[in-house]
C-alpha cells in the first residue's frame, strides 16, 4: 500500500470554502474531532488488528509535503479487557491540528474529490420514536444495590453499574445530521462516527504527542438545569460532596499509578475542577507528564488503562466480574474508547460514553449511561444520574 499526504489547500479552490470535518464524514465515513481538530475520512482502504496498527502503518509507502504527518488509523476499543479490536484506515483521510495545519492524505491512488464536496442538507423530516429498556429497571437498581454492598462489604472500592436503552425510529437516523447536532450543543467534547457508534464524549483517556502524555480523567456528576445559578449551587455541591470525590479519588490514582511506570515525571491538578457539557456537569482532574524514551505508543497505553475506573470499578477484575454477573447485559464498544493513531505511535483516545450504537438498517439505537457506585450510593439516585446522561444522545436523535 501507498499513501501521498499533501496541504489541503492544494485540492481547494480560493472561491470554495474549506469543508468541515463533520460533512466530511458526512453519513457514511468517519470522525474523530474536538474543537474542530481531528480527522475525518472516507472509504476504507483497509481494516488493521489494533495492536498490530503502528506497525502496519509505519510500512505503508508514504510521500508527505505536511511536516509531522503520517498515516493515520480511526476505530474502538471494547469494554472488555483484552477484546479484539479493529482500526479503519479510510482511503481519502482528513486532518486538522490544532496549530491551524490542514492536510489530506490518500491511499492507493484513491480521489478525494468526492470526499471534499460537502454533501446536500437532507430535508427535515417527521419521524416517529420509541424508547424501550433493553433490561428492567428493576435489574439496574438491584445491580446498584449489589454493588454498594459489596464496597460497604469491603469486596471493592468502587464499581460502576450502567443501563441500556433503545431507540427506534420509523425511518433510518440520517448521521450526517445527528453529527451536525453534537456539534452545535458538545463542540467541545470528542465527537465521534465509527461504524455505527457515534457520540460525544467529554473524557480524554489518554494523549500521546511525541514525548507529552495527557489525560483528563473525569468522574463524579451533578445534572445542569440552565440556570446559572442552580447550576453554580449544584457544582459547588459537587465538589464539596464526600461521595463524589471518593469516586473521583479512585479513578485519579488508578490512572495516575497506570500511567507512571512509562512516564520521567507525571503531574496532576492538586484539586479537580468542574468540567461541563450542555446536560451535566463532571468533576475533572488534567494530568500531563513525559514519556521515557523510547517510549509507548498510545495504543500500549490504551490497553493498559482499559477499562479506567470510570467506567468498570476497582480493583478492576473485581468489579469487571461484579458487572458481568449483575448487569444483564453486553456492554460491547460502550466504556472502551475511541481515537486515532498514527504511524509513530501518536494518537489521541477519548472514553467511549455519551454514545449511541446503531443497527445496520439505522432504524434502532442503543445507548448506555452509567454511573461509579461507591458505599453512599443510593439506587434511585443514580438513576436519575443515569436519565440526564441521556439526555446528551437523545436531543441528538430524536426529531419528532
Amino acid at each position: 500500500m501507498h499513501a501521498v499526504t499533501r496541504p489541503l489547500s492544494e485540492l481547494i479552490s480560493s472561491d470554495r470554502a474549506t469543508p468541515d470535518l463533520n460533512d466530511i464524514a458526512g453519513s457514511d465515513g468517519f470522525l474523530f474531532v474536538r474543537d474542530g481538530v481531528g480527522v475525518a475520512g472516507r472509504g476504507v482502504a483497509a481494516r488493521v488488528p489494533i495492536d498490530e496498527s503502528v506497525g502496519w502503518l509505519a510500512a505503508i509507502n508514504h510521500r508527505s509535503t505536511v511536516d509531522g504527518v503520517t498515516p493515520r488509523a480511526m476505530g474502538s476499543v471494547p469494554f472488555r479487557p483484552g477484546a479484539d479490536g479493529y482500526l479503519v484506515v479510510p482511503a481519502v483521510l482528513v486532518g486538522k491540528r490544532a496549530d491551524g495545519v490542514q492536510w489530506v492524505t490518500t491511499f492507493d491512488d484513491a480521489d478525494p474529490t468526492d470526499a471534499l464536496t460537502p454533501p446536500a442538507q437532507p430535508a427535515p423530516t417527521a419521524t416517529n420514536y420509541s424508547i424501550g429498556h433493553s433490561t428492567p429497571i428493576g435489574t439496574y437498581l438491584a445491580a446498584v444495590a449489589a454493588a454498594r454492598d459489596a464496597v460497604r462489604a469491603g469486596q471493592l472500592t468502587k464499581a460502576v453499574i450502567a443501563r441500556p436503552i433503545t431507540v427506534t425510529a420509523d425511518q433510518p437516523i440520517d448521521v450526517g445530521s445527528v453529527l451536525r447536532r453534537l456539534k452545535a450543543s458538545f463542540g467541545s467534547c470528542y465527537r465521534y462516527s465509527i461504524d455505527g457508534l457515534i457520540g460525544a464524549s467529554p473524557e480524554l483517556l489518554v494523549e500521546v504527542d511525541g514525548a507529552v502524555v495527557r489525560s483528563h480523567p473525569l468522574a463524579g456528576t451533578t445534572p445542569r438545569t440552565g440556570d446559572p445559578a442552580d447550576d453554580a449551587a449544584l457544582a459547588t455541591e459537587l465538589k464539596a460532596s464526600r461521595k463524589n470525590q471518593i469516586e473521583h479519588r479512585i479513578v485519579i490514582d488508578e490512572v495516575h499509578d497506570t500511567l507512571l511506570p512509562w512516564a520521567s515525571y507525571l503531574d496532576w491538578e492538586p484539586e479537580p475542577s468542574i468540567v461541563t457539557v450542555a446536560n451535566v456537569q463532571h468533576l475533572g482532574t488534567r494530568m500531563e507528564g513525559m514519556l521515557s524514551q523510547p517510549g509507548p505508543s498510545v495504543i500500549e497505553l490504551v490497553r493498559a488503562l482499559l477499562p479506567t475506573p470510570a467506567l468498570g470499578g476497582h480493583p478492576r477484575s473485581d468489579a469487571i466480574e461484579l458487572i458481568e454477573r449483575v448487569e444483564g447485559f453486553e456492554r460491547g464498544r460502550y466504556g472502551g474508547a475511541v481515537g486515532w493513531v498514527d504511524a509513530t505511535g501518536n494518537g489521541t483516545w477519548a472514553v467511549t460514553i455519551r454514545c449511541a450504537e446503531l443497527s445496520v438498517d439505522r432504524l434502532v439505537a442503543r445507548l448506555v449511561a452509567g454511573g461509579g457506585i461507591v458505599a453512599e450510593s443510593e439506587p434511585l439516585s443514580e438513576l436519575a444520574e443515569t436519565q440526564a446522561k441521556f439526555q446528551a444522545m437523545l436531543s441528538a436523535l430524536v426529531r419528532p
